[in-house]
């Protein structure tokens, strides 16, 4: 992840619990490509700790899979990595596709090294991307 595009602020899930969202800011060229449209979360439940959160193992499983993932999508950029949830037992990856086959193809070849995981999918349409622009009101800004 190039530090200077990301940014880390916490949120509330419905129930209360903290939830740190991690944005995304370089996008423009992948939202302002009308072929962008599908907005598809990989989702990870866990057992967190009494916050929430995962505990280092997992955390760190979770980060070489990000790494994963983000290597395989700078191979072949048909997805980009947009957000990034963690907190109230899960962690989820959200990307933005052009296909949702070639998506399941490249996150089978990132996953490839790493034992069964316990992860879902979730694709919908979202060609104006409400679910980006809904994660990005949890920025801090400074400016």
């Amino acid at each position: 992840m190039e530090k200077d595009s990301w940014w880390t602020a916490p949120a509330e899930s419905e129930d209360g619990h903290l939830i740190m969202v991690t944005g995304n800011k370089d996008v423009a060229k992948f939202r302002s490509n009308p072929r962008f449209c599908i907005r598809i979360e990989v989702s990870w439940n866990y057992m967190g700790d009494a916050s929430g959160m995962p505990d280092t193992a997992t955390s760190e499983l979770m980060e070489q899979v990000q790494e994963a993932l983000q290597t395989e999508f700078r191979k072949d950029p048909v997805a980009i990595l947009t957000g990034i949830f963690t907190g109230d037992g899960k962690r989820e990856w959200v990307f933005y596709s052009v296909s949702t086959h070639i998506f399941g193809k490249k996150l089978n070849q990132a996953l490839e090294p790493f034992p069964l995981l316990p992860i879902t999918v979730y694709c919908e349409n979202d060609p104006g991307w409400e679910g980006y622009d809904e994660m990005t009101q949890a920025e801090i800004r400074f400016d």
